[in-house]
């Protein structure tokens, strides 16, 4: 008489922790999903009675029932195969990677100011070696009103308008590139 280890040998279930870490999964893609404005979330590719519950969940504001509604949609997601969501969690893996690159711009931009404030004309001609089509005026003035504001411990109008400046000047630059760059070098 044959042994039931026998017949299920080649098959092995995911253990309870791993389930529980995949459920857990599930659950924060669908709290990722209903952070996402509605706009965004229609161009994701998701099953119609996710959608429809993901709607649901965005119209109860008490946070207990918010929760338990939550879980509800996570039970419901774990029903769908895991290629049902491949495009969700590659959209919110795209934002992650895109914030990401955002916010090293914003240091580099927030200590190139620094480095202009510190270091005057020295920092303002590197700066003008790159972008040669800046207003080397305008930067300088702006630079002069900064520190005088910052001596006066007055509101950081000029301070900010050079970020707004070195912003600019990095998206032209950035716009530059990806115009000047061929279609066909990628094939």
């Amino acid at each position: 008489m044959p042994s039931n280890h026998d017949e299920t040998e080649g098959f092995e279930a995911p253990s309870r922790s791993q389930r529980r870490r995949d459920a857990l999964a599930l659950f924060d893609l669908g709290e990722a999903l209903l952070t996402l404005p509605p706009s965004r979330l229609a161009g994701i590719d998701l099953p119609d009675d996710v959608r429809t519950e993901i709607a649901h969940v965005r119209r109860i504001t008490a946070p207990v029932a918010r929760k338990r509604q939550l879980q509800f949609l996570a039970k419901l997601m774990r029903r769908h195969d895991e290629d049902a969501f491949a495009a969700a969690r590659a959209a919110l893996g795209g934002d992650i990677v895109a914030h990401r690159r955002e916010v090293a711009v914003a240091h580099r931009l927030e200590a190139l100011r620094e480095q202009l404030l510190a270091e005057g004309d020295a920092a303002l001609g590197e700066l003008l070696q790159r972008h040669p089509l800046a207003d080397r005026q305008n930067l300088r003035a702006l630079i002069r009103q900064a520190r005088v504001e910052r001596a006066g411990n007055r509101p950081p109008h000029a301070y900010r308008e050079l970020l707004r400046q070195l912003r600019a000047l990095e998206s032209a630059v950035a716009a530059a590139t990806t115009d000047s760059t061929p279609e066909d070098a990628t094939d």
